[in-house]
């Protein structure tokens, strides 16, 4: 059964709780079967990456990791 949230993509957030708590950020993308989001500038993690096309030299890469959609909260305005 899919469940329907009140948050889309493209909406501002604020971040309620965790790590990142009272950041505001847009969302980039609504996970909803984990119900999780992920925010632009939150929850961000160092991954390694093997060297590629698009990246030759390898190394490490910011990524924004999903967080519980009740850990956000909409912005109106």
């Amino acid at each position: 059964m899919a469940v329907k949230f009140k948050i889309k993509k493209g909406d501002t957030v604020k971040v309620i709780a965790g790590d990142d708590k009272g950041k505001t950020g847009e969302v980039l993308q609504v996970l909803p079967k984990s119900a999780q989001v992920i925010v632009k500038g939150c929850k961000v993690a160092k991954k390694a990456v093997k060297p590629s096309e698009k990246n030759p030299d390898g190394g490490f890469v910011n990524v924004e990791m999903p967080m519980d959609i009740s850990n956000v909260a909409k912005v109106e305005g």
